[in-house]
């Protein structure tokens, strides 16, 4: 352990970070530059809390968080740094070549694409209880909403009803760089995003942008549907990659023979499975994708929402010039009709981007888009998320305890820390698809995790994707005793 981590002391005063988060960058940045090696063991918390004169909890949360975001490990010994794969130092310096923006061309055969749209599972009915994504829709505070859109009107000069930025208004692209920077520890400037017709326009967007027809893409198995529909648009051919405790799972031969040009991952929270891409694939991902000319889609869509310790940062900002292009929504933070989502560009990607996106967006919506700037800059964006949190923190809990109640069988819950889902693995006997389908005929939109494998069904991926956003406390106990029920006729 170096002096300078141990014995300087911690800032402190109006306008700094707290001291938890001052420690924990210190440790963090200690761990990337390799002066705290692989193995090594962390001081006990209550030394370091003497040494630094700051409190024991603190000490404890910021080991805490180190473990979740996979920079340290935790056992009985105590806490010790965990062995990563970490780039050359000097590798925002790494001489290589990005791939380029390829020109926009038509390809023929509409009709094997319209046949290719099938392939996205059935989302049901999304009124329904239990519906995996939904947000709380009656908890959204739709009187500070119109406040903002009538702010946002009187504002706005009748210019506004015509076409508007491309890339979108430049008042919520500041908006959102500026949140993504200190939320999601983002590196990017306003210049660098686009404003997309939810974040399925931004995948899309990856797609038309940074490959071409026939080009190889890899995916998470069990994974997004909306990026499987993505890529058989673009003509790409599509490969599943399987996801363990740690995240997906890719084998380095691939990229040695059949590396792909575009990667889609769903880091901070997988889905469907809920794990967590660990720190040392992240960092093996970012230099095997720097290697291979290949873009790294990161799929941030509901990281807001972490119900232990702080939200995982993003991908995207671990090392100046990663390969990654981070898409973003409003859906579940705000609601889903709003359809505003964003991609953000890497600085290198942009000079060749832009003039394209000025020939495929017309930039409409501008309403919207001024409304929600003017909603994120006067604090009610970050308020509904404080209340979010809590409420689907209780959701969580209470879906936890009705399954301990009702699920009588052998099976395994999945995805506890984050989101606005828990996916639960029951053994083969029980059909996934057979129960989702008893299910929806019985009031309850519960996907089957089958349905998410990007190679049809497997006995690894049978199981129940249960959604607790959209459904209040006192609904899950009569809601999984009736789940319980039809899985004990499915297994007769």
């Amino acid at each position: 352990m170096t002096d300078s981590l141990l014995f300087s002391s911690l800032a402190d005063g109006p306008g700094v970070p707290s001291l938890q988060q001052q420690l924990l960058e210190r440790f963090k940045q200690a761990i990337l530059d390799g002066r705290l090696a692989a193995g090594e063991r962390l001081p006990s918390s209550r030394a370091l809390c003497e040494e630094l004169q700051v409190s024991r909890n603190t000490v404890l949360a910021v080991y805490e968080q180190l473990v979740a975001e996979g920079y340290a490990l935790a056992d009985r010994q105590g806490t010790r740094v965990a062995p990563l794969s970490l780039l050359p130092r000097g590798s925002d310096k790494l001489a290589r070549t990005l791939p380029k923006t390829p020109a926009m061309r038509a390809t023929p055969g509409q009709s094997r694409r319209m046949q290719t749209m099938a392939l996205t599972r059935d989302a049901g009915d999304r009124s329904l209880p239990l519906t995996p994504g939904m947000p709380a829709l009656s908890r959204f505070p739709l009187n500070a909403w119109l406040r903002a859109q009538e702010r946002a009107l009187r504002r706005a000069p009748p210019l506004v009803l015509g076409y508007g930025e491309p890339l979108g208004e430049p008042a919520l692209r500041s908006a959102i760089a500026q949140y993504l920077r200190v939320a999601r520890g983002v590196r990017c400037e306003a210049s660098q995003v686009v404003v997309t017709e939810g974040a399925q326009g931004a995948l899309s967007l990856c797609v038309r942008l940074f490959s071409n027809p026939g080009d190889t893409a890899w995916m998470e198995d069990p994974g997004y549907g909306g990026v499987r529909t993505a890529f058989h648009a673009g003509d790409l051919k599509t490969v599943g990659m399987a996801v363990d405790g740690e995240g997906i799972v890719i084998p380095d031969r691939l990229w040695r023979t059949r590396p792909a040009r575009l990667v889609h991952v769903t880091p901070s929270h997988q889905y469907p499975t809920g794990a967590v891409l660990s720190l040392a694939r992240r960092l093996s991902l970012i230099e095997q994708a720097h290697r291979a000319g290949s873009w790294i889609i990161e799929d941030d869509y509901d990281s807001e929402f972490r119900h232990r310790g702080h939200p995982v940062p993003a991908m995207q900002g671990l090392l100046p010039e990663a390969p990654v292009l981070y898409v973003g929504t409003f859906s579940k933070t705000m609601f889903p009709a709003l359809r505003i989502g964003f991609l953000v560009l890497p600085e290198s990607a942009g000079e060749g981007a832009y003039p394209a996106l000025a020939e495929l967006l017309r930039g409409g919506h501008r309403l919207e888009q001024l409304a929600l700037a003017e909603f994120i800059a006067s604090g009610q964006f970050s308020r509904h998320l404080g209340r979010m949190r809590r409420l689907y923190r209780e959701r969580q809990k209470a879906l936890r305890e009705a399954l301990d109640a009702h699920l009588e069988m052998e099976h395994e819950v999945l995805g506890g820390d984050s989101g606005l889902h828990l996916t639960v693995r029951l053994p083969e006997a029980y059909g996934d698809i057979a129960i989702s389908a008893a299910a929806r005929a019985a009031g309850m939109n519960i996907g089957a995790l089958s349905s998410f494998s990007a190679s049809g069904a497997q006995a690894s991926s049978n199981g129940l994707v249960i959604g607790y956003g959209n459904t209040s406390e006192d609904q899950f106990l009569p809601l999984i005793q009736r789940l319980g029920g039809i899985l004990r006729k499915a297994a007769r």
